[in-house]
């Protein structure tokens, strides 16, 4: 007899295509959706804002991988994403030239945040997200711009999307260990080492996790969506001092009648996170939960 109060595992949401940049590990966003017939290219352009006159914009890339204009002192040191879509071009089959995303970013993107940085001083990432979008929203005539997206860190970011022009998101990665166990009760000893495997030690297994969350909403006249240490507070509360060092199944009453997978981990945790950002200017856009380097599940709500 069935359980109706006891979450069955759902078909799995990880994204169907696992790539994610080497540097930054950034999945591909649920958020853009696809047409028939579409190809999307990202390109990541590294690059360097440097206090005081730089003469290395007019010379040839000293370091393309590393970032150009490359960081000399204490600088700025940025990490823009572009992503396109549309046809491929017929003589070439690109969807576009990478070199004319480089030399675009670099002739456009570079010159209007380094003029936002020196003119303003300590510029907020949602106004520096804004510019590098808006310096780009004609550069590849015959394709679409899909997103902006800019690492300040590995682990922190702004973007904005199509359709949200006014709109901010903004990302920012935790991390928490735990021990869980995959064991449905209503499944017999044998059934479940079957369905789970090594999974389903009863003595349980851990995971460093990782945790991706991401608000979305339309910055102030001050340029803020919402500050980056309550934005961190609130998760590391909520989420992070809940779950971290802790058996998920034993110690927290949300896994008592649902199986702690990756899915319901990352649902369990936008559930809790949701009404703990409704009263500020940011709404919760999704999480997104890495159970290891090969496994993760994003959650929209």
């Amino acid at each position: 007899m069935r359980n109706p109060s006891f979450s069955i595992i759902s078909p799995r949401t990880l994204l169907a295509t696992p790539w994610y940049n080497t540097a930054v590990k950034t999945p591909v966003d649920a958020y853009l959706a696809y047409n028939a017939g579409m190809y999307r290219l990202t390109r990541e352009v590294r690059f360097a804002v440097n206090p005081g006159p730089d003469a290395q914009a007019e010379g040839r890339p000293s370091n393309g991988f590393g970032g150009f204009p490359s960081l000399a002192g204490l600088g700025h040191y940025f990490i823009v994403q572009v992503t396109l879509d549309g046809e491929l071009d017929a003589k070439s089959n690109y969807l576009i030239n990478i070199r004319d995303v480089d030399a675009a970013v670099r002739n456009r993107a570079v010159p209007a945040v380094r003029e936002l940085i020196r003119s303003q001083g300590d510029c907020r990432p949602e106004t520096v997200v804004r510019a590098v979008h808006h310096s780009m929203l004609d550069a590849w005539p015959g394709v679409t711009l899909q997103r902006i997206r800019l690492y300040l860190t590995p682990y922190f970011s702004a973007a904005i999307l199509p359709g949200e022009p006014e709109m901010v998101r903004l990302s920012q990665k935790f991390e928490f260990s735990a021990t869980h166990r995959l064991h449905n009760p209503q499944l017999s000893d044998e059934e479940n080492r079957q369905l789970f495997g090594k999974c389903n030690n009863p003595h349980g297994h851990g995971h460093n996790y990782e945790l991706e969350v991401t608000l979305a909403g339309r910055p102030d006249a001050n340029g803020v969506l919402l500050e980056l240490v309550e934005f961190e507070r609130i998760v590391t509360a909520t989420v992070i001092d809940r779950f971290d060092h802790k058996n998920l199944n034993i110690e927290l009453p949300e896994f008592k009648q649902t199986i702690p997978t990756v899915e319901n981990i990352a649902r369990i945790t936008y559930d809790l996170l949701k009404p703990r950002f409704a009263d500020t200017p940011a709404r919760l856009a999704s999480v997104t939960v890495w159970e290891t380097p090969k496994t993760w599940c994003e959650y929209a709500g």
